[in-house]
């Protein structure tokens, strides 16, 4: 037992999994309020747990180990590197190749319904919001790195 408190100790201890996971859980959280709005409804789980939205919790999260890295490693160190190499990648990929099959699951689920409607299933249903658009790439990238200097400042210092 004693093994399992030292393991779930040390992770609550881990700057980097504190910010990546605060950053992203916050990011998540906006997304309910964010996604309130702009599609007229509420749906906790779609909000909490799906793809897509404002802010980016991708671009949130790994922007967020990019700061944790700089904070502990220094902007010099490979652990920097490395992450920021991440981040770049994610945050691209977030807004080209995931929105634009975002795009073209639209263009499906349209065409699928013009075909099928009033011949029966026309349940193709393709997910839409996948990707991101540069703004929530962007707000995504400002709030992970806000949450790990927060976090080093109040709660690690």
């Amino acid at each position: 037992m004693n093994g399992v408190l030292t393991f779930f100790k040390a992770m609550f201890e881990n700057f980097y999994l504190m910010s990546v996971t605060c950053s992203w859980i916050l990011a998540q959280i906006i997304k309910i309020f964010t996604g309130y709005f702009h599609d007229d409804g509420f749906n906790l789980r779609k909000f909490l747990f799906g793809t897509g939205g404002m802010p980016s919790s991708h671009s949130a999260t790994v922007m967020s180990l990019v700061v944790a890295s700089a904070i502990v490693n220094g902007a010099g160190s490979y652990q920097f590197a490395a992450s920021t190499l991440l981040a770049i990648i994610v945050m691209s990929d977030a807004m080209g190749v995931r929105l634009e099959t975002g795009k073209q699951a639209q263009v499906i689920n349209k065409i699928v319904l013009e075909l099928f409607s009033g011949k029966g299933d026309t349940n193709a249903n393709l997910k839409e919001i996948i990707g991101h658009t540069p703004f929530q790439v962007f707000v995504g990238a400002i709030l992970g790195i806000i949450v790990p200097i927060v976090l080093n400042l109040w709660v690690f210092n």
